[in-house]
Order: C-alpha cells, then sequence, then structure tokens
C-alpha cells in the first residue's frame, strides 16, 4: 500500500544512545527492534493477541474504534514482575481528553506475559531508559492497541499532540491492514523542530523521551470502507519513582 508521508529516519542500534541524547526520539527498524529486545526474530507469532480485543469503554469523543488491554510491571535489575492488575489513569496536564479519571481495562493475555521474549523487551527497555536517567526501578505500563474504522475514521491519538507524564515511551508498530493516514508527528517541547512520518514496517520501534517531545498520531480511514482495516500498536510506557496514579506526582523527577 503506498504511503504519502515519509518514511520513517531510522537509528542504528550502535547510535540509539546518541539518537536519543540528542533529538529525543528515534525509530528502529524490525531487525534492530528484535536486537535490542533480544529477539531471534520479530515475534511475528504474536499477531494474533490483537484480535479480539475488548472495547474501551472509556473513549469521552463517543467512538467505538479503539481496542485495548492493559498491563503492569516492575522491573528492577534483569527481575521483571507482574504488577496487581490496576488502574490507568493519567493527569489533565498531560491528557486533556481522557485525564483524571480511573480508567480500568481488561488484563493483558496470560500467554503473552508468560512469553519469555515479552519480560525480555521490558528489561531492553528499562536499560534504555536507565541511559536517560538513574533509577535502580522502572515501572512500566504496557497497551495493547488496535484502531479500527468501524466509525469510518479511527483516532490512535484522540487527545491530540501529548506527552505521557512518563520518562521513555516505546511505540511499537504491529500491523497496518487496508488503511489510509495514521502519521506519526513528533515535536520537540518549546521548540519549533518537529518531523511527520509514517511507521509501516511490523515490529519497528519508535523510543520518545518524554520529557523533551510530544507526539501523536493522525486518523486512519479505510482503504475499502466496506471492508474496514485496523492499525495495531504495542505502547509500552516507564517511569521511575512509582505509576502514575491521583497521589502521585505526574512529572517524574529532575534530570
Amino acid at each position: 500500500m503506498p504511503i504519502s508521508s515519509p518514511s520513517p529516519p531510522l537509528t542504528a542500534l550502535p547510535e540509539l544512545p546518541a539518537r536519543l541524547a540528542g533529538q529525543g526520539f528515534a525509530v528502529l527498524d524490525a531487525a534492530a527492534t528484535a536486537a535490542l529486545a533480544g529477539w531471534p526474530a520479530p515475534p511475528l507469532d504474536w499477531t494474533p493477541f490483537w484480535d479480539g480485543l475488548p472495547p474501551d469503554l472509556y473513549l469521552r469523543d463517543g467512538g467505538r474504534y479503539r481496542r485495548r488491554r492493559h498491563g503492569s510491571f516492575v522491573i528492577e535489575d534483569e527481575r521483571v514482575e507482574a504488577a496487581p492488575r490496576r488502574a490507568h489513569w493519567q493527569p489533565v496536564e498531560y491528557n486533556a481528553l481522557h485525564g483524571g479519571i480511573e480508567r480500568w481495562f481488561e488484563p493483558l493475555a496470560p500467554a503473552l506475559v508468560a512469553d519469555p521474549r515479552w519480560a525480555a523487551m521490558l528489561r531492553s527497555l528499562a536499560r534504555v531508559a536507565g541511559g536517560l536517567h538513574a533509577a535502580a526501578c522502572w515501572y512500566a505500563e504496557a497497551h495493547v492497541f488496535r484502531i479500527d474504522t468501524t466509525d469510518g475514521i479511527g483516532r490512535p491519538t484522540p487527545e491530540g499532540a501529548h506527552r505521557d507524564g512518563v520518562d521513555l515511551v516505546a511505540v511499537f508498530l504491529v500491523a497496518r491492514v487496508s488503511i489510509k493516514g495514521g502519521e506519526t508527528r513528533v515535536f520537540e517541547i518549546g521548540g519549533t523542530h518537529g518531523l511527520r512520518f509514517t511507521l509501516s514496517q511490523p515490529w519497528s520501534l519508535m523510543l520518545l523521551d518524554d520529557a523533551r517531545v510530544i507526539h501523536e498520531s493522525t486518523p486512519i480511514q479505510p482503504l475499502d470502507a466496506a471492508a474496514g482495516g485496523h492499525r495495531d500498536t504495542l505502547v509500552v510506557t516507564l517511569r521511575r519513582g512509582g505509576f502514575l496514579g491521583p497521589d502521585s506526582n505526574p512529572t517524574p523527577d529532575a534530570r
């Protein structure tokens, strides 16, 4: 499928620390993502976990286009532990549309979490986050998303350009099926520099230093209205000091 917006500016894995330090974000292709995560190859057999996701019942724009599951994890050294089921919460400062409410999503599929490649991926992201900030422990939230065209249009980021109130954001593009749109836009905070591109390769990865950039994805539309289409992503956020919650400090500690 032709994509009209530019291809992402890819970063070679050895250059990842310098790229994150320099511009606040980086994009890896599927091979580099697998190497980062310690996978023999991209986990193409994970894609069925995106089928049959429960609907997101908290969309305040009245849409029916988002389906998701959610899980929380604590990463300390090489140990990865699943946290008890908890609500996803963001302050209104970072999510004007859905902030300030506890959103209880269905948990991640047990078979996905039990796969050794899952823990390996989380450990690799903690190492990347550790290159940005010193921390003994990382608190990760993982979201399995499907944005579809049930309503004729699907909005990956209905809240618009935003930060997440964490330290590191990782967006894995899992699949694009029969859609147009879904362009990613990344802007520096307090500056004028920004880039736009479309993630299209399955298991390519965008990494964002959340303190330095804001991001959004444009709406998607089906190539064939009768057939529909969807965009699947895995979004993982990592934060120092604890999970975001109503009683937490929404801004991570200073560098």
